[in-house]
């Protein structure tokens, strides 16, 4: 700590003498007449000015009439300063230049030593440094970045409604922010304006199905199909569309799509171990539950609570077989066997003994190795 203190005591000190040595010694044209002397001075500044203007302007700084204007009145005082040799106003006389000196000594002297003094009574010295990469996760953490972009976004939207590239932006900032509503809106926008393209469509799609509690809703099948037709070889609508087959309970067709992502797939593909897994499930060959790797605390947080989401809008609302098929599901993965059977039980009370809307369910109820159940009445 005393080692930094005093490298910054020497940088100070250093500053403050490079300040200070120029005014120490006399100007370079003190051996020509005073008159001379003080337009050489005040004409210099002025040309200085005016290339200082410039300078601005040419990094858009200044706007062309302002640059203009400004110029314009550097070269009228440059003007009247080169005609006026015997002019008082801006004459600097010894004395005037000890006046200055001293002035400027004292302030640069006075700041580094005050300022030292508020920061040892206002500041905290003692405390230890926090590095830069501690600082950034500490603001991506508390998302203050984030929400100061997306408010940023939101008002450049407000006056330029038309901006497709700032709805592609946007949009899926929203659906990760768990703004769903939002990111659809923010979708239909970005493909109104800018047109559709494979991957607006698919990540529009995507939305969809997040809004529809994961089931692949009539609207988001049609974008993964025109997405195709954009993009044959695009995978994530080739995924949900194999989804979507297999929700309707077309086992076939849901496992030729899964195959042939599956087939096409590169080793390393991130998104391969999920249809393998998809394709096990079909085939009745996944792994038990027990013997999946177990989700970490957050996932699992998160699952849950898209799970209790479903499970209160079907409990009030109802839904379709899809959706009870799929909260069957939930509860076997989570490793809530009770809720699950209760759960299938619901479902089949709900729907009555219509053996095709049943169907998804029993089939759910058999993935999960559930036993029969009574109605609930």
């Amino acid at each position: 700590m005393t080692a930094i203190w005093f490298i910054f005591a020497l940088m100070t000190g250093l500053a403050v003498l490079a300040l200070l040595w120029p005014m120490s010694r006399r100007p370079g044209f003190a051996a020509v007449p005073e008159g001379e002397a003080r337009i050489a001075t005040e004409t210099g500044f002025y040309r200085d000015q005016l290339r200082e203007i410039d300078r601005d302007a040419a990094r858009g700084l200044l706007a062309a009439l302002e640059a203009e204007a400004a110029r314009a009145e550097a070269a009228r005082r440059l003007l009247r300063a080169s005609r006026d040799p015997g002019r008082v106003a801006g004459a600097m006389g010894e004395p005037a230049l000890r006046r200055r000196r001293a002035a400027s000594a004292f302030a640069l002297s006075t700041v580094p030593l005050v300022a030292l003094l508020v920061y040892g009574i206002y500041g905290s010295p003692d405390l230890p440094a926090q590095p830069q990469a501690e600082r950034l996760a500490h603001a991506r953490t508390a998302g203050n970045d984030l929400a100061a972009a997306v408010a940023q976004i939101e008002a450049h939207l407000a006056q330029a409604p038309e901006d497709g590239r700032g709805w592609a932006v946007l949009a899926p900032v929203y659906l990760r922010l768990g703004r769903v509503e939002d990111a659809i809106k923010a979708y239909e926008n970005a493909l109104r304006i800018l047109g559709e393209e494979a991957g607006r469509l698919a990540d529009y799609g995507e939305a969809l199905v997040a809004a529809s509690d994961g089931v692949v809703s009539s609207k988001a099948r049609d974008a993964f199909e025109r997405a195709l037709r954009q993009d044959a070889k695009a995978v994530k609508p080739q995924f949900y569309l194999a989804r979507a087959a297999e929700q309707d309970g077309d086992r076939d067709k849901a496992r030729a799509r899964y195959a042939a992502l599956a087939a096409a797939a590169p080793p390393d593909a991130p998104w391969l171990p999920m249809v393998r897994d998809s394709l096990a499930r079909l085939d009745g060959t996944a792994p038990p539950a027990a013997a999946k790797p177990a989700m970490g605390e957050e996932q699992r947080g998160m699952v849950r609570g898209m799970v209790e989401g479903l499970a209160q809008r079907l409990a009030e609302k109802g839904g379709t077989p899809e959706e009870w098929a799929r909260l069957v599901r939930s509860y076997g993965v989570l490793g809530e066997r009770p809720r699950a059977e209760e759960t299938l039980a619901q479902a089949r009370t709900a729907l009555g003994n219509d053996t095709a809307k049943l169907a998804p369910v029993e089939e759910a109820a058999r993935e999960m190795g559930l036993g029969t159940a009574k109605a609930v009445p």
